[in-house]
C-alpha cells in the first residue's frame, strides 16, 4: 500500500473543510476541498489532518460553533454530518460522536447507532437545543453495551453516561461556554431523552403532573426529541410510538388545565391545618402546605380531595411533617 504525506496542517484548511460541510448540508453541493477529500482505497494518508480541526477549534471557536450550528439546523443535516465525518472533523473535535459510526452492526444485532443518530437529527424540530441533543443523545451507548445470554443487546444507563460524556466534551471543546442556558438544556435532554417513551396509559394524574414538573421548561423539547427518536421502519410500530408521546402530551395539558381551574389541594387547606394542629398563622403553615403539595405530586395521596383526607394523611405522617 502506498503512503502519501498530507500537506502542511493549518487551521485555515480546517475552516474550509467545515464550510464545505455546511454547503453540503445546505445543498449547495460544492466541489470537495482537498482538506476533506477521501483517499483512494490503494493509498493511506499519514495522520495529521485531525490536528487542523483541533487548532481551528482553539483559535476560531465562535466561528466553528456558527458553522456547526448551520449544519445542525440545515435541511440536509445528514449530508453535513457525513461531510464532517469524511473531513476528519468528527474524529478530531467530537470523537464521542465519531465512535458511533458503524457501532451496532453485524453480530450485535442492533441498528447502526450513527445511522439512527443522523435520522433523529433530520427528524428533530429545528430548534438548536433539540438538534444538538439529537446528535448527542446516544453517545453513551458506546460505553454501556451489554449482550445477554440470549443475545439481546442492552445499553443500561446510557442516558446518564451520555450526560457525563457531554460534560467531558464541554471541558475539552467549550462550544456552549457563553450560553449556559443552552448548554444546560442540551445536557438535560441527553439525560432525560428516554423519559417520555416510558409513558404508559396506566400513569396516574399525579405521575403525569410529576413528570411535567420534573421536565420543567424543557418539557416540549423532551417530547419533540422523543418523537424524533422513533426511527423504526415498521409503520405500525412508528404509529404506536408517536401516539404514545402524543397521548402523554395531551395528558399533561389536561392535568395542567384541570389544576389551573381546580388546584390539587382544596381551598382553605391552610386554615384546616392550623385548626387541626393548633398552629398560628406563620411561615410554618406554608411550609407544611408545600410539603403536602409535594406529597400529592409524588402520588402519595390523591389530589382534589376534601380537606379531611389531607389532615388524616398529615396525622399519619406527623413526625415527617414536624407536626
Amino acid at each position: 500500500m502506498q503512503e502519501i504525506l498530507t500537506q502542511e496542517a493549518s487551521p485555515k484548511r480546517a475552516m474550509e473543510a467545515l464550510e464545505w460541510a455546511v454547503q453540503r448540508a445546505e445543498r449547495a453541493e460544492p466541489a470537495q476541498p482537498e482538506a476533506a477529500a477521501e483517499p483512494r482505497p490503494s493509498t493511506r494518508v499519514i495522520p495529521g489532518r485531525p490536528a487542523d480541526f483541533k487548532a481551528a477549534a482553539a483559535i476560531y471557536l465562535p466561528d466553528v460553533r456558527k458553522l456547526l450550528d448551520r449544519i445542525m439546523m440545515s435541511d440536509d443535516a445528514e449530508a453535513g454530518l457525513d461531510a464532517l465525518l469524511e473531513s476528519g472533523a468528527l474524529a478530531a473535535m467530537l470523537p464521542e460522536v465519531e465512535a458511533m459510526v458503524g457501532f451496532g452492526d453485524g453480530e450485535w444485532r442492533h441498528k447502526d447507532v450513527w445511522k439512527h443518530t443522523k435520522q433523529v437529527v433530520r427528524q428533530a424540530v429545528p430548534r438548536l437545543e433539540v438538534r444538538w441533543a439529537a446528535l448527542l443523545h446516544d453517545i453513551g451507548k458506546t460505553r454501556t453495551r451489554t449482550i445477554s445470554p440470549t443475545g439481546e443487546v442492552h445499553f443500561f444507563g446510557h442516558a446518564e453516561v451520555g450526560a457525563r460524556m457531554f460534560d467531558k466534551i464541554d471541558r475539552r471543546l467549550p462550544l456552549f461556554a457563553k450560553e449556559e442556558a443552552l448548554k444546560g438544556s442540551i445536557r438535560f435532554l441527553i439525560l432525560h431523552h428516554l423519559r417520555a417513551s416510558q409513558y404508559d396509559p396506566s400513569w396516574t394524574d399525579s405521575a403525569v403532573r410529576r413528570f411535567a414538573k420534573e421536565m420543567g421548561g424543557c418539557l416540549n423539547d423532551v417530547l419533540d426529541l422523543s418523537r424524533a427518536d422513533i426511527t423504526t421502519k415498521r409503520p405500525e410500530k412508528k404509529r404506536k410510538g408517536l401516539k404514545q408521546i402524543n397521548d402523554l402530551a395531551e395528558r399533561v395539558l389536561h392535568v395542567q388545565a384541570e389544576d389551573a381551574v381546580v388546584p390539587p389541594l382544596p381551598s382553605g387547606i391552610g386554615d384546616a391545618i392550623m385548626r387541626a394542629f393548633g398552629l398560628p398563622p406563620s411561615r410554618r403553615v406554608g411550609e407544611v402546605k408545600r410539603a403536602l403539595e409535594q406529597a400529592v405530586e409524588a402520588g402519595e395521596v390523591p389530589s382534589h380531595q376534601e380537606a379531611d383526607v389531607y389532615i388524616a394523611f398529615l396525622r399519619e405522617n406527623a413526625a415527617r411533617f414536624g407536626l
